[in-house]
């Protein structure tokens, strides 16, 4: 048996892979003609000339293209808008074109995307005008000055030398009108009786010539001549010419000489025009060298396109030349449809022989497929019972694996409890003594703030403590829950009484609302509680220094509703989804909270069999809504009690909550005035109690400034410039690295060192910090003596940097001493007050003005980076200068005096001898002497 099934394996294996190769064979043949791409793609981008002109030009182009069947051209026109022609050339890019023609309107917006074409390795031809660069593979055009030159030499000629000639420009400054107005210039040289009486610009529009021709109107009797720099204008200076009546004949020439109706050709066969010049569109040129270029054969980097002279004598010539070609293109076009036609009925043709083919081997093959499938069918069942025996097999080794894995999940959640409630014990061997402590009256005179950010901080790891605890009795123990009936109202309101010393402190009004005052509902006081006063310590942490509050109550048919809503910063849709999930917290930029108190809540409004809810908007406010089932028959016998709650167990939790909202108090040092220091420090911290220890711990040697996000910390920097800034990393609005970032980044306060704080000690993140440029980067818990030396050395190295920067050290030493942008400052300061030695009206304003900083500002930074003022700094840099022309230069004391930008030669003796203890003239021979 198995030599047959080895040989029907073969042979249907071989059938499948003939009738594949069948099948694409007579797809490809059949639709080959309908899905065929061109061999060539080209993308032609056109921006310039005047709207016949490109005409004309794309005209010429397809033309050209009628004898390639093989290449595709991609055609857009910018309409003389640089930013559109932009944008059209990279759509082309993207449609990966194999070559680019462009005409660009003008030379340096173009010159970047023709760049960017051109490195990406898409030969690049340009067309007409020229780029700012190199970087383009061809160019073809027509040598403006060159038929410039061309028109002036005929008009002379045609003149006999002699006669009053108007040269009606184009656009001003536009490289066109200025090659043609030289050319035409540099071709009437040779004939000294030609007078240009007016040069006009007529923007190269018929009405504009018009109108500056009426201008001038009174001189046309003497007037020979008129040129033009395109046809449109020349056209328009005939229907001055009409106007006017004059009975001397005045030539008009133009350029262009483009074929068609209303074009230059036709102009000067109907005597509109004595002659026009002809100015190569360049189309058929442009494709042709595409063309070589792409089939790899040689071609012209440079193609100029040569002019001639079009009038009576050869106009007719030209226009049966015109017309023959056209007829050419219109039968090639022609014949190109009837081909396309016949391609068409041979490709129908074709995919019907093609499906018939495909129905015979389908029927061959999926005949042969079934037949297989049968003697296959009973080995497939064998399998089968085969590999369910191996799941069985497997399920109850995972069974096994479970059982293990559960008692070894139980064994780390038993010691988890245990080790949580062994954290209780230390916690109260703390918290008593310090409660002790607290109530001495002198020991809290001497040490009241500190002991109060320890007894705060030790009831939020309690907190912390007693939610683990309880998370781990719901989610593994499936703690019983111990129901009664109580007033939810009088609930709440007990609850709410724990937090208006709260309310007051922080300037927020804690309303309630009830829709009756006697609502009766079954709940487990114990569990509860905690819900209640979760989402009440949310609300006042998030809610603003007089903000609202509201708690209320409404009695609804089968359930009771209580709603907490604050107008605090609020949250997105996207994290309001994920704010029940267990350790989730909101991207607040603040660390205010372990993200497990509602998840917590949730846990616990479950195994009431009730639902917990929220809607939120960003800095509108957050809205939480509980909903309790009335009655107890939800709950059964064994989740009922008769027990009612101790108001003394929920003033005990109460301080638990309350103790980590309660607003800091600042303390002033004493009850002077503050005492003024020399150098300053910003400390920008959210947490208030590290922000108000730190205050404390540093003001006793410098003037401090506070803020408590990176937004307020960024504008007080630029406020007060401070000597030295200590940030936390995490903050609202601003993290500290960004805020770094953005002063290393600013001339105004690049020199001032930042040490940042924070609670990621990873070497990763420091090494991040370290890369935003930060001076420092100090892990939280830090020791405050450490963070005090490091102020300490920090500000000492920025003091002997000032003198390294404000002492005669070399320009190289100087270069190596601060950051880029402060080097950049003092050497652009160096180069201005250089610059301007010799001016003795020179001062502060004029260097406002060049670096591009207010004077207060300036004064801050010269002070923080060279110890000195600026008048100090310029005077120096004066007595310098002066110093080396004494010793080095032949100058008189009065030439030195007024080089160096003193008023007189008294005022500049007595400067120096003041800094150098001797004259100008006792100096200069003290060293020439030495010399």
């Amino acid at each position: 048996m198995n030599n047959p099934k080895k040989a029907w394996r073969r042979l249907s294996s071989i059938s499948v892979k003939l009738f594949t190769f069948i099948f694409i064979s007579l797809i490809f043949q059949g639709c080959g003609s309908k899905t065929k791409h061109p061999e060539y793609l080209i993308g032609f981008s056109q921006c310039t000339g005047a709207d016949m002109w490109r005409k004309a030009m794309s005209a010429e182009m397809k033309m050209e293209l009628s004898l390639h069947p093989g290449a595709k051209l991609i055609y857009t026109d910018a309409e003389g808008n640089s930013a559109t022609q932009v944008e059209q050339v990279k759509w082309m890019l993207k449609q990966n074109i194999d070559l680019l023609i462009i005409s660009p309107n003008e030379a340096q917006p173009l010159t970047p995307v023709v760049e960017l074409a051109y490195q990406k390795g898409i030969p690049v031809i340009v067309l007409d005008r020229k780029t700012s660069s190199n970087a383009y593979t061809a160019y073809v055009g027509a040598d403006n000055f060159q038929i410039g030159k061309m028109a002036g030499s005929y008009v002379g000629t045609a003149l006999q030398g002699k006669g009053n000639i108007v040269e009606i420009m184009g656009l001003p400054g536009s490289s066109p009108a200025i090659e043609r107005q030289r050319g035409f210039s540099e071709g009437l040289k040779q004939f000294e009786g030609i007078n240009i009486k007016h040069q006009l610009y007529g923007d190269w529009l018929k009405h504009n010539a018009e109108q500056q021709l009426k201008s001038i109107k009174s001189d046309f009797n003497d007037l020979d001549a008129i040129f033009a720099h395109n046809d449109v204008m020349a056209s328009g200076a005939r229907e001055v010419i009409k106007q006017l009546n004059l009975s001397r004949s005045i030539k008009v020439f133009g350029i262009d000489a483009l074929p068609g109706q209303g074009g230059g050709l036709q102009l000067v066969s109907d005597k509109v025009l004595d002659a026009s010049l002809l100015y190569p569109t360049g189309g058929k040129e442009a494709i042709s060298t595409a063309l070589k270029i792409l089939k790899k054969e040689p071609f012209n980097k440079e193609n100029i396109l040569q002019s001639i002279v079009i009038d009576a004598s050869n106009v007719e010539l030209m226009k049966l030349q015109v017309e023959k070609v056209r007829s050419q293109y219109q039968d090639i076009e022609r014949q190109q449809g009837l081909l396309a036609d016949q391609e068409v009925l041979f490709s129908n043709q074709q995919v019907v022989l093609n499906i018939t083919v495909i129905a015979l081997v389908l029927a061959v093959v999926f005949g042969g497929l079934a037949f297989y499938s049968l003697l296959e069918n009973k080995k497939i069942n064998l399998r089968l019972n085969m590999k369910n025996a191996e799941i069985l097999d497997q399920r109850n080794q995972l069974m096994e694996m479970s059982a293990k894995a559960e008692l070894a999940t139980e064994a780390k959640l038993n010691f988890f409890t245990n080790i949580s409630h062994e954290f209780r014990t230390p916690l109260t061997l703390i918290l008593s003594p310090l409660q002790d402590l607290l109530n001495n009256e002198k020991i809290r005179t001497l040490a009241g703030t500190n002991l109060n950010h320890i007894h705060k901080n030790v009831y939020r790891l309690l907190r912390l403590v007693n939610q683990l605890i309880t998370y781990r009795k719901i989610e593994y123990e499936k703690v019983q829950i111990r129901a009664t009936p109580n007033n939810i109202v009088e609930f709440i309101k007990d609850i709410l009484e724990s937090f208006r010393l709260n309310a007051q402190k922080l300037n927020i009004n804690l309303q309630f609302t009830a829709s009756r005052q006697d609502i009766l509902v079954w709940f487990d006081v114990n569990m509860l509680d905690k819900v209640i006063f979760n989402l009440l310590s949310n609300a006042f942490k998030f809610t603003p220094t007089n903000g609202t509050i509201l708690v209320s109550i409404e009695d609804r048919e089968g359930n009771v509703s209580i709603q907490v809503q604050d107008n605090g910063i609020g949250m997105s849709k996207a994290e309001s989804e994920h704010i029940f999930e267990h350790f989730y917290q909101v991207d607040t930029n603040s660390t205010k909270g372990s993200g497990l108190g509602l998840s917590l809540s949730r846990e616990i409004m479950q195994i009431h069999h009730g639902t917990i809810a929220v809607e939120s908007t960003r800095q509108l406010g957050t809205t939480f809504t509980l909903t309790l089932l009335t009655g107890s028959d939800h709950f059964s016998a064994a989740e009922q009690s008769e027990l009612s709650y101790d108001k003394a167990e929920l003033s005990e939790t109460a301080q638990i909550y309350t103790s980590e909202i309660d607003l800091p108090v600042l303390q002033l040092v004493s009850d002077q005035v503050p005492k003024l220091h020399e150098q300053s420090i910003l400390i920008v911290e959210d947490n208030m109690d590290l922000l108000n220890y730190l205050q404390e711990r540093f003001s006793k040697q410098y003037q401090i400034f506070t803020a408590r996000t990176g937004t307020d910390g960024l504008a007080a920097a630029y406020e007060h410039v401070p000597d030295l800034i200590i940030s936390d990393v995490v903050m609202p609005g601003m993290t500290g690295k960004e805020l770094t970032q953005k002063l290393k980044s600013d001339i105004r306060t690049s020199h001032i060192p930042i040490i940042l704080l924070t609670a990621r000690g990873s070497n990763e993140q420091q090494i991040q910090g370290l890369e935003s440029m930060a001076d420092a980067y100090m892990v939280k818990p830090f020791d405050s003596d450490v963070l005090l030396a490091k102020v300490k050395n920090i500000l000492k190295n920025r003091v002997l940097l000032k003198e390294h920067y404000t002492s005669d050290v070399s320009t190289a030493t100087q270069s190596q001493t601060y950051n880029a942008i402060d080097r950049k400052f003092v050497n652009d300061l160096a180069a201005i007050v250089s610059q301007n030695l010799s001016n003795d009206s020179f001062n502060v304003d004029d260097i406002c003005k060049e670096i591009g900083i207010s004077r207060v500002q300036l004064y801050r930074k010269v002070k923080a980076l060279l110890n000195c003022t600026i008048t100090e700094y310029i005077l120096s840099r004066r007595l310098k200068k002066a110093k080396y022309l004494l010793m080095n230069e032949a100058y008189s004391i009065s030439e030195i005096t007024y080089m160096v930008g003193f008023s007189t030669p008294n005022y500049f003796s007595t400067v120096f001898k003041a800094k150098y203890d001797c004259t100008p003239s006792e100096f200069k021979k003290k060293h020439q002497g030495t010399k």
